[in-house]
C-alpha cells in the first residue's frame, strides 16, 4: 500500500494520500519520476493532504516539493515528522 507520494528523488518531503496516518506507523511512499518505493516512520498523526518529511531539517533550510523551493523551516523537523505551517514558512512575504 502507498501512503504518500514523492515527485523527484530530491524532493525532501512526500504528499500523504491516505487517511489516519499514526505516529509509529510504518509508511511507504512511491517516488513517481524513478518508479521506486522508499519507506520511513511516521513520527506524528499526519493528515491526507499534508507532508512528511523525508529527511531531517534545521530552522532556515529550504524544502523542496516537486522540484520547487516550497518554503523556509521555522523550527526542527525529523525525517518521518509533520511537515505544515507550524514549522514551514513560505519565502513569499
Amino acid at each position: 500500500m502507498i501512503h504518500f507520494v514523492v515527485h523527484e528523488e530530491g524532493d525532501g518531503v512526500g504528499v500523504v494520500v491516505v487517511e489516519g496516518v499514526k505516529a509509529g506507523q510504518e509508511l511507504t511512499g512511491w517516488i513517481m519520476q524513478e518508479d521506486k518505493e522508499i519507506r520511513v516512520t511516521a513520527l506524528d498523526d499526519i493528515p491526507i493532504g499534508h507532508k512528511v518529511a523525508l529527511r531531517d531539517y534545521q530552522p532556515g533550510d529550504t524544502v523542496i516539493k516537486y522540484g520547487v523551493d516550497i518554503g523556509r523551516v521555522v523550527a526542527p523537523i525529523a525525517r518521518g515528522a509533520h511537515l505544515h505551517v507550524h514549522n514551514v514558512k513560505t519565502k513569499r512575504w
